[in-house]
């Protein structure tokens, strides 16, 4: 169910945000950042928790980023958040666990929220 709605809001996001004029800061920046950054995490722990979602959360982060259409440092910063989620849970988790399981459940909740709650606040 959370996975759904996060889904969901994240569709939402990506069909409702405005993409940012010349490379100024948008006002949601840290917000995309720390989802990307929750991508990344999802990509490596679903897919050591046997997920089977193949390439989902990597498709997922391409078309955030094809939506917003980042370019310069604003892109680098989205796929480096990405690769840093992805990179932290690489060095400390070699196989599922509980807590792997509790981060995702973790990860998923935070991730619908701020989708929901950035589509709310910068949506027209």
């Amino acid at each position: 169910m959370l996975r759904s709605a996060l889904i969901i809001a994240f569709i939402g996001l990506i069909l409702l945000a405005a993409p940012a004029r010349a490379q100024a800061p948008a006002p949601f920046d840290n917000s995309l950042q720390r989802l990307a950054e929750i991508m990344g995490a999802l990509h490596y722990l679903r897919g050591i928790c046997g997920a089977n979602e193949g390439q989902k959360w990597r498709n997922e982060i391409q078309a955030l980023i094809d939506a917003e259409s980042p370019t310069g440092e604003r892109r680098a910063r989205m796929i480096a958040s990405f690769n840093r989620g992805y990179r932290g849970f690489q060095q400390t988790y070699r196989a599922c666990t509980p807590a792997a399981d509790l981060v995702i459940r973790r990860y998923l909740e935070e991730g619908s929220k701020i989708a929901r709650e950035v589509t709310a606040r910068f949506a027209n």
